[in-house]
């Protein structure tokens, strides 16, 4: 009986490594959690599944047009201000809605509405008192949400117009958003909510990045093909990177080694070495790349491609592009959503 049950206990030996092998490998490499993008074509917001590769579901946002998202730290909600039909700048409608989204429900649970047109953009959820800090580029501030009750505690100057991205450093004590037109940012005290500094950069401006350590302000000067490294030290220009296209969205990695550049007019990616300030990889991605969201493990870079409605996941091991996965027309700004 012993000698018949051998060759069992080999295959099910066998199977088991096999099978956990996979299962190793499996855990080593699908992320805990969704990618959101904001999908301006169609005016949905995207879940997508990057271990599977693919959108597994759209949320509409009843017939506007949101931007940006953001997602709650417990990865159950999203927030998406509402924009408006137009770019930074130009005519349009002047939205004044955030749309909340229950992940799980994949559905439209609650609506903030602002109470006028004032052109909600980037949201970003303050790291210490959890609350939702949105650009409202009309009113040339911040406005500051309670996410739990959906209502407006404060509002923040930004002295400037056109603030239309906003990061915040780790210890929730700084904000800086870039101000388009103007060519500027501005440097925010959020708890005394108030401007410290207007800090000159050129003459028109996109996006903003903050190092890992909080010591540089990233942001692309978008008449010359170069990006702002700003010390928030001294808060001015400490010097300029040399870019091989005009630069937008960036995403620092969490090691704090690398900062990877959408370019969309060249339709590539840089890759910026910190430690020198130069340009140490460039990867080609699909036409018009605008924002760059790198997965909290490092792994893996994402970076939305409006014309061609994908998301190029980019291995930052490697610095190739393992892969393209379908989004929505227009995708654009983009969140990661905790697993449970």
């Amino acid at each position: 009986m012993i000698r018949r049950m051998k060759p069992i206990l080999i295959f099910l030996t066998t199977l088991s490594v096999v099978v956990g092998g996979f299962a190793a490998n499996a855990d080593e490499t699908s992320p805990n959690g969704l990618l959101l993008v904001a999908n301006k074509g169609d005016h949905t917001l995207g879940l997508i599944d990057p271990a599977a590769g693919k959108m597994i579901a759209t949320v509409p946002e009843d017939g506007v047009t949101g931007h940006e998202v953001v997602a709650s730290p417990d990865g159950k909600r999203a927030f998406v201000p509402i924009y408006g039909n137009a770019g930074v700048g130009r005519a349009g409608t002047d939205g004044q809605l955030i749309r909340v989204v229950d992940l799980e429900k994949r559905a439209l649970v609650g609506t903030i509405d602002l109470g006028r047109g004032v052109r909600p953009h980037c949201a970003v959820i303050g790291p210490k008192n959890g609350f939702l800090y949105v650009t409202t580029e009309l009113e040339n501030s911040l406005t500051v949400i309670d996410p739990q009750t959906l209502k407006v505690v404060s509002t923040i100057p930004t002295g400037q117009a056109e603030s239309h991205m906003l990061a915040i450093t780790s210890d929730g004590h700084r904000g800086y958003t870039a101000n388009v037109a103007p060519g500027t940012v501005s440097v925010l005290d959020l708890e005394a909510k108030r401007v410290l500094s207007v800090i000159p950069v050129c003459k028109n401006t996109q996006r903003i990045s903050l190092s890992t350590d909080d010591h540089w302000v990233f942001t692309s000067d978008q008449t010359q093909p170069r990006l702002a490294v700003i010390d928030t030290k001294t808060n001015g220009v400490a010097r300029w990177i040399e870019l091989p296209g005009t630069g937008y969205g960036s995403a620092p990695t969490p090691d704090g080694k690398w900062l990877v550049i959408a370019l969309p007019k060249v339709s590539r990616v840089a890759v910026i070495d910190l430690a020198t300030m130069k340009v140490a990889h460039t990867l080609d991605v699909p036409k018009a790349p605008q924002e760059v969201l790198v997965r909290p493990d490092g792994a893996e870079a994402y970076v939305s491609c409006d014309a061609s409605q994908q998301i190029a996941v980019i291995n930052t091991k490697t610095w190739a592009v393992k892969k393209l996965i379908a989004a929505g027309p227009g995708a654009d700004g983009l969140a990661w959503a905790k697993g449970k």
